[in-house]
């Protein structure tokens, strides 16, 4: 995990559309820079869906959600679609900006040892610093802590 009080490193990744967004683009507004497994698990879903709920009130205090999962554009696009998303998700199939962020990591799971996205959310302020950063993430509750962090 990346240290609060950094530069958020910059990035160039295509959304669920193709369309490219960077880090950089952004500058002026608090970035809620969320790192998840997978599109359609039962832990991503309620993150995605928690997040896309509270988009309005995230707006009104000048910030945008990104979600950066390794899964396709076209994966992202069938995840969005399928629970009415409105949060723009970015892939990262070859784990650059996961790796940037410090959020591939090797996990274990039954005892099998696998490389694998820890669930991580950053908060990012408007000139591209890292104010928060969370390892720690409980999926269903994390959009709404977010949301107080941009009190």
């Amino acid at each position: 995990m990346l240290e609060v009080g950094i530069s958020a490193p910059d990035f160039e990744l295509p959304d669920q559309n193709g369309e490219i967004h960077s880090l950089k683009s952004y500058r002026g507004k608090k970035v809620i820079l969320y790192f998840y497994p997978k599109d359609n698990t039962a832990g991503c879903t309620k993150q995605a869906c928690g997040f896309s709920e509270r988009v309005p009130q995230i707006q009104e205090k000048g910030a945008v959600v990104l979600g950066v999962s390794k899964d396709s554009i076209a994966s992202h696009k069938k995840f969005e679609e399928k629970h009415g998303l409105n949060i723009t998700l970015l892939s990262d199939p070859q784990h650059t900006v996961l790796e940037a962020y410090d959020v591939w990591k090797e996990k274990k799971n039954y005892g099998k040892v696998s490389m694998g996205v820890v669930r991580t959310t950053y908060l990012i302020d408007e000139e591209g610093i890292i104010r928060m950063a969370n390892d720690k993430v409980k999926a269903a509750e994390d959009p709404e802590k977010m949301l107080g962090e941009l009190e």
